[in-house]
């Protein structure tokens, strides 16, 4: 009879506890263990034997009416909480009940009764919002009351929603859970809200109108109330379509239209700099709003519309109308701002890079093609390399485009006029090499070097420079004018990297004579040591190998006995040790240390040999005039009235010129003058040179294209020796390939004719645009 009392203890348990909070497992539990311990004979039997749990025979009975007394009372506990008063039931008894119900599968109907309470108090809200009043108008507080009754209406209805889900959580957690069709007791309320509320046409454009009035607002520079926008903006997102449907469109294309009209009005009212920091402004702005109150998701369209308005849609005009001045300005930090906004559109910047590539090859070509601006040319040129340099590590982040293009456009207006930056970039590199250039240090100077090597890069006709540049050299060594050698040298490296060893070749032999000169002069002293008649003057030469040096034009002039003497002795020492050579003497560059004696005292001049033939003169007399003095030096005319300008009406004033004149003319009678005075003892006479004018830069510049001609005919003949046969395109293709300077179409075709007149070539027969090498 054991089953029989078993069976009325669970009963009179489920009896007992009207409120269905007992947890049947642990009664049954209860049962067996009583049993167990009744059936045991006595306590040391009881230990020793396991205890087993047994499950029901019988599924327990649910009382009468205790469905529908349960589900009342949790009817009353939602009623509570929708209506904001006290719950008279314990929650925790509260949920023990929804446990209960699930048990005993009664979970469905539990569900179905819930969304239709839930689902009838949403409905029962809606009714507020038709009758509440609402016209948007920019000065009207209806839309924000009303937009305050919706916000208050959403949390009311989530604070609910929560309260109402902790107690029905087994419910969620076992039968929905299980039921995938079923949305959740939150979602449930989600979609109840959405279909009886936000869906309502009138709510919805009240709510959205409400909140784009508050937005532009904003936009306006008006105070809005950033919380109440995230509350509504939020309850949107968690509505799933309402937020991109309803509102994200509205608000993109209301976005749209007020950065067009803003675009297109601040354009017009404003500076580029000005129109960019509102640009910046904007961009911030709308990002802040994304992070304080609109959704993620509109961050990427919001930012692009913002960007296309008021950068895509004006690039053009942007630049045209402001980054001319703002480079030249030098407005670093607009220049910043520019480059970032326009990295931010599509295209930007590739328009940025065409436009400034047009402002370098503009303000370039202002500095190149203009003559007056000579004499300041590579100055300009290095500072404006300078600017833009510092331009595109500062404002362009190194940006590989920029460098590049700025690289191309320096090429571009450089060769505009050619033959000339070449020129006075040779005569630039003189001025800093040369002594008495206390401009810089040896570390500015190497540093000025770097920087007219990036210069030379960008010329075509380097020819042209070697040129000039071996000319000024040759100055630089003769006369001893070079300020340093390791600087000379440093500069002969740079070169040799640039251009390569046998640009310099010729430059390096240069250096290579004056060093062999000087073990030549060491032996030659020697030499003269054992003459039995060793002379008065001390003799030093510089022997110049011809196809290193420059042309020079020899002049025959009278030297003196002694001179002439010396020179025969030299020759003899010379060429009895290198026979088979042959020396020619260059007047021109002679210069000579001679002492004087004056009423003041003795003085030394250090004096080109024009004026020391011509100062020798006045040991024979007092007064000579211009035409003896031509005849008994046989210098030539012009190089004559110089040379006596620089002694009669310079600053040192050896001679006296009668009559008085800056000019030497024909007749004039010089006196030597005794009364001289002088602070220094050895006094450098300075030659009145002759501006590098016309005929010496003529002469220079038409050694050059000779050279070029002889390097066009070269290269022609060595491709046509190894190919035989070759088409006049393919022949002018392969020889722009070799020539390493610019050449026009038109000269390449004279230099064929050429070679055909000269038999080194022949056209074709059949096609008179295919050439034959003649062997």
């Amino acid at each position: 009879m054991a089953d029989e009392p078993q069976k009325k203890a669970h009963l009179s348990a489920l009896v007992g506890h009207t409120n269905g909070l007992t947890k049947p497992a642990s009664l049954a539990a209860t049962a067996t263990r009583s049993t167990g311990g009744g059936g045991g004979g006595g306590g040391a039997t009881a230990s020793s034997k396991k205890l087993v749990i047994k499950n029901f025979r019988e599924r327990p009975k649910l009382p009468d009416n205790y469905t529908q007394d349960t589900w009342q009372k949790l009817h009353e506990a939602v009623g509570a909480i929708q209506s904001s008063i006290s719950i008279k039931y314990n929650l925790e008894e509260l949920y023990q009940a929804v446990e209960n119900l699930c048990s005993y599968k009664v979970s469905a109907t539990l569900y179905k009764q819930l969304r239709q309470v839930c689902e009838e108090h949403v409905k029962a809200q809606i009714l507020q919002f038709r009758e509440y009043p609402f016209v948007v108008h920019r000065n009207s507080l209806d839309s924000l009351l009303f937009l305050k009754k919706i916000n208050k209406c959403w949390q009311d209805h989530c604070r609910q929603m929560i309260m109402i889900r902790s107690i029905f959580l087994f419910l969620d957690r076992t039968y929905v859970l299980q039921n995938s069709v079923l949305p959740s007791i939150w979602d449930m309320g989600l979609e109840l809200f959405r279909n009886h509320i936000i869906s309502d046409k009138q709510v919805q454009t009240k709510t959205i109108d409400g909140i784009l009035l508050l937005i532009e607002r904003e936009r306006n520079g008006e105070a809005v109330d950033r919380s109440l926008l995230r509350s509504l903006l939020s309850m949107l997102s968690d509505l799933q379509q309402v937020y991109k449907e309803s509102f994200e469109q509205r608000f993109l294309e209301e976005t749209n239209c007020l950065y067009a009209a803003e675009g297109q009005r601040l354009m017009q009212e404003r500076e580029v700099p000005e129109y960019l920091h509102h640009v910046n402004k904007r961009l911030e702005e709308e990002g802040d709003r994304v992070i304080t109150y609109l959704d993620h998701s509109t961050q990427k369209p919001l930012i692009a519309c913002v960007e296309k308005q008021l950068l895509g849609e004006h690039l053009s005009a942007i630049l045209q109308k402001g980054l001319d001045s703002l480079l030249d300005e030098n407005r670093i930090s607009d220049l910043t701002q520019t480059y970032q906004l326009f990295s931010r559109v599509k295209g930007g910047q590739q328009i940025l890079l065409q436009h400034w590539s047009e402002y370098i090859k503009n303000f370039g070509t202002t500095i190149v093609v203009n003559p007056e601006k000579d004499k300041d040319m590579v100055q300009e040129l290095l500072d404006f390399k300078d600017k833009v340099d510092h331009i595109i590590e500062v404002c362009f982040q190194k940006n590989e485009k920029f460098i590049n293009l700025m690289k191309e456009s320096f090429e571009t207006f450089i060769n505009k006029r050619p033959n000339k930056p070449a020129e006075l970039i040779a005569k630039y590199v003189d001025s800093k090499l040369r002594a008495g250039n206390k401009e810089a240090t040896d570390e500015e100077l190497e540093r000025i070097l770097d920087k007219i090597m990036i210069i030379f890069r960008f010329i075509h006709g380097k020819d042209v420079f070697e040129a000039f540049y071996k000319k000024d050299l040759a100055k630089r060594l003769l006369v001893g004018k070079s300020a340093s050698v390791d600087a000379e040298k440093s500069m002969l490296s740079k070169l040799k990297h640039e251009c390569g060893a046998a640009f310099t070749s010729k430059l390096e032999g240069m250096f290579k004579d004056m060093e062999l000169s000087k073990d030549v002069m060491v032996q030659f002293k020697q030499y003269m040591q054992n003459q039995s008649d060793p002379g008065n003057i001390d003799l030093t030469v510089n022997i110049l190998t011809m196809g290193y040096w420059p042309t020079y034009i020899p002049m025959e002039v009278h030297l003196n006995s002694e001179m002439i003497k010396l020179q025969e002795v030299f020759k003899t020492f010379y060429l009895g040790k290198h026979s088979g050579r042959k020396l020619q003497w260059q007047t021109t560059l002679g210069h000579a240390v001679l002492k004087a004696e004056f009423k003041e005292g003795k003085k030394e001049f250090q004096v080109s040999l024009f004026q020391t033939l011509v100062l020798l003169m006045f040991n024979e007399g007092d007064e000579f005039s211009f035409e003896e003095i031509k005849m008994a030096t046989g210098v030539e005319d012009g190089e004559l009235r110089r040379t006596l300008q620089s002694l009669a009406c310079g600053k040192a004033r050896v001679l006296i010129k009668n009559p008085k004149g800056k000019d030497v003319e024909d007749g004039d009678k010089f006196i030597f003058n005794g009364d001289f005075k002088h602070k220094l003892f050895r006094i450098k006479i300075n030659q009145i040179q002759m501006k590098e004018t016309v005929e010496e830069q003529v002469s220079t510049t038409e050694r050059v294209f000779q050279d070029r001609q002889y390097q066009i005919d070269a290269a022609i003949v060595r491709i046509m020796k190894m190919r035989k046969t070759l088409g006049h395109n393919l022949l002018v293709s392969e020889l722009y390939n070799q020539l390493k300077f610019p050449v026009k179409p038109g000269d390449l075709k004279k230099r064929i004719e050429s070679l055909i007149d000269r038999d080194y070539m022949e056209r074709d027969k059949d096609n008179p645009n295919q050439y034959h090498y003649v062997a």
